[in-house]
């Protein structure tokens, strides 16, 4: 494909969208799309696009902002292999808030052992550490909230 002008007597040129294309041993043209009408800047952008230059400014520092990353891949990981051992299974047996943040305790000791005020603080919204929050659907927590998860499920089954 290519873009071509061609010249009329008494009026501006045609601009042309035109493919050539060999019937047997000839070579022919087919005009796909007329063009006058575009403006000027926008027939150069095409002309420069069909030859495979940067029709613009390409800049990615700026043409979008990253205003937060959180990582997911190690989440998603460590919690489907939690999923398929039905570890969240064990600690209840229907879903539940509680059964939520104790799975989200375990998760987190074996991605970044920290303490429980930094795992409130990696499950808030405000200050998401990844995406383990928003895998469990736990939008806020706090301390308090961890401690009577730890406290839900005692005594434990004898059968462990």
């Amino acid at each position: 494909m290519y873009v071509v002008a061609i010249p009329n007597r008494t009026s501006p040129p045609a601009i042309l969208l035109r493919e050539s294309y060999r019937d047997g041993r000839r070579v022919k043209n087919r005009t796909l799309a007329n063009l006058s009408a575009w403006p000027p800047e926008r027939i150069e952008a095409l002309r420069r696009l069909l030859r495979g230059q940067a029709v613009g400014p390409l800049r990615l520092d700026t043409a979008f902002e990253i205003v937060r990353s959180r990582p997911h891949g190690h989440v998603a990981a460590v919690l489907g292999t939690a999923r398929r051992l039905e570890l969240d299974r064990l600690l209840g047996p229907r879903p539940d808030r509680r059964r939520n943040l104790a799975l989200a305790m375990v998760v987190e000791r074996l991605l970044d052992p920290r303490s429980k005020l930094a795992t409130v603080r990696g499950l808030a919204p405000d200050t998401l550490t990844s995406t383990l929050g928003e895998g469990l659907a736990l939008d806020h927590a706090d301390e308090d909230d961890l401690y009577a998860a730890m406290d839900w499920r005692r005594p434990w089954p004898t059968g462990i």
